[in-house]
């Protein structure tokens, strides 16, 4: 993907996170998919990406199931880029980084903000436990015991591709 880093031989989930949307073109283009972006054209003119970058980033979230095509013309044929669930499931993960973006770049004053349809207020994340509902403070998580059957980065993305 164009970095020197290689996170195969690591037994984590950020790493497993990384290894596939750690580039920093990657993650613009999921910004932008989750505000209504599908397709090439859109994603050059909004990114001034160059066109190489962007297929072989594309290629890659498609490749992993984190987006897939669909065809919107058939002449010429044309594709666009739709989020699958598993690439739905990296919103809280965009959020939460335009929040830290927002308070420690943009110090409190951000250039844009999201607003919660429900309420209409500005939408800030928040991380609670998901099985006592609490809200996350620092000091409060602890690493659990390791899985002793966990597989590398490498070795777990190698199985998905074959599935």
């Amino acid at each position: 993907m164009g970095r020197t880093a290689n996170y195969s031989r690591q037994t984590c989930g950020i790493a497993g996170t990384l290894e596939i949307v750690g580039d920093p073109w990657t993650i613009l283009i999921l910004r932008d998919a989750f505000l209504g972006v599908r397709r090439f054209e859109q994603w050059q003119e909004r990114l001034g990406v160059a066109r190489n970058v962007l297929a072989a980033r594309l290629k890659t979230l498609v490749a992993h199931g984190v987006m897939e095509t669909r065809a919107y013309s058939e002449r010429p044929p044309r594709n666009e880029y739709v989020l699958t669930a598993k690439g739905q499931d990296l919103r809280g993960v965009l959020l939460t980084l335009a929040d830290w973006g927002n308070r420690h770049v943009y110090d409190g004053a951000p250039p844009m903000q999201f607003v919660h349809d429900h309420c209409g207020k500005p939408f800030t994340p928040k991380i609670v436990c998901q099985a006592c509902g609490e809200g996350l403070i620092p000091g409060d998580l602890r690493q659990g015991p390791a899985n002793a059957d966990a597989v590398t980065v490498g070795e777990a993305l190698a199985a998905s591709d074959r599935d």
